[in-house]
């Protein structure tokens, strides 16, 4: 068994309990619970149960997958009936000399492991059903789509982790490539400092003095740009969510009216792209309103072919050069962050007539597609 899915999860139980309520009015049965398969694979865990006697879901939390009423379902057989009179048989039974006859358990199934369901869904019954074949029919629709959902949680928990373990890289990455060559080149240069005090060279001792203070300002200046790039202010809504925050922000902020026209019903872009491209967003959103003079400014959001494009134009004094330097767009971290997510940025600035910056990417799920 390989569904390592969180058993006790709260979201998991409240929708287990909200399907098993359905299905036990569905079906007509007198009580129902669900089980889960965790990690380790050795019991099912009790996640829901419904009209059961208090004694049942206490002693029975877990599971053995030996137990009939339970292992059936859960080690590949399909929707099983049982009747409970069996279990007289078997002293170590929990259901024995209980008041239900009839137990019938679903598999929780998705498309993606058919053979290793997450767990089961048992109804019981105080009188076996009349209608078999539908109560089945039923009871392996609701198992499926629970367990579709379980198998859907585990994806995101583990696109997430992903994400996270990514974004760990991206920073040591960044530290490694930036601060952490400063730092060495500052201690390069002290040894070079202490050799020239020792021989009383005082020129060379106020050479490598001055190397070491601007190698120092460069590193400080390094550790305020990783600390605003890596303090993540996306809005856990959304890229869509967060822009349109930050367009309300600016109007807020400025005496420039900025015109926001969306025309793309959702994006559901990997963490890294939203990250990347609101900062682009904001980035280029700032200068407008510190540098460009205008009165006027738009952010369009688009989907062209397989990509998506972001314009933001204004009327403001135009006629950029654009040169790496601070005050123009800052173009290199534009420009940096847009290659980390295989994008573009093009430019068009005319003296007078104002300034437009297009960022475009390609749509992540078509690039998968075509890898």
């Amino acid at each position: 068994m390989n569904a390592p899915v969180a058993p006790r999860a709260s979201d998991l139980e409240s929708l287990a309990e909200e399907l098993l309520d359905a299905l036990i009015g569905a079906v007509k049965a007198s009580a129902g619970m669900v089980r889960i398969l965790p990690a380790n694979g050795q019991a099912l865990q009790m996640i829901s149960s419904i009209g059961l006697p208090a004694e049942l879901p206490e002693t029975g939390s877990a599971a053995c997958l030996d137990c009939v009423a339970c292992g059936e379902a859960a080690i590949g057989h399909g929707i099983s009936r049982i009747d409970i009179s069996e279990c007289n048989t078997r002293q170590d039974c929990r259901y024995a000399n209980c008041r239900f006859q009839t137990i019938i358990v679903a598999p929780l199934e998705s498309d993606s492991s058919p053979d290793n369901p997450a767990g089961i869904i048992a109804l019981f019954f105080k009188n076996p059903p009349d209608l078999f074949d539908q109560v089945s029919k039923n009871s392996l629709t609701f198992a499926r789509l629970l367990g579709a959902l379980i198998e859907q949680g585990k994806l995101n928990r583990e696109t997430r982790r992903a994400d996270l373990i990514a974004e760990r890289q991206s920073i040591a990455n960044e530290i490694h490539d930036s601060l952490a060559q400063t730092l060495m080149y500052a201690r390069m240069r002290t040894s070079l400092l202490i050799e020239s005090i020792r021989t009383g060279n005082e020129l060379m001792a106020a050479k490598h003095a001055y190397e070491i203070d601007e190698a120092l300002e460069n590193g400080q200046k390094t550790v305020r740009e990783l600390i605003t790039d890596f303090r993540c202010e996306m809005d856990p809504s959304g890229l869509l969510h967060a822009i349109q925050k930050l367009t309300g922000q600016f109007r807020e902020r400025n005496n420039i009216a900025l015109e926001y026209i969306n025309r793309v019903a959702d994006l559901d872009l990997p963490l890294e792209y939203e990250i990347q491209a609101y900062y682009i967003v904001r980035e280029v959103l700032a200068n407008i309103a510190t540098h460009s003079g205008a009165t006027h400014a738009r952010l369009i959001i688009d989907a062209i072919g397989d990509k998506y494009v972001f314009t933001i134009e204004d009327n403001g004094r135009g006629g950029c050069t654009f040169t790496p330097v601070e005050g123009h767009y800052g173009m290199m971290i534009i420009r940096e962050r847009a290659a980390r997510i295989n994008g573009e940025i093009r430019i068009e600035s005319m003296e007078g007539l104002g300034t437009s910056v297009q960022l475009s990417f390609q749509n992540a799920a078509v690039r998968e597609e075509k890898d």
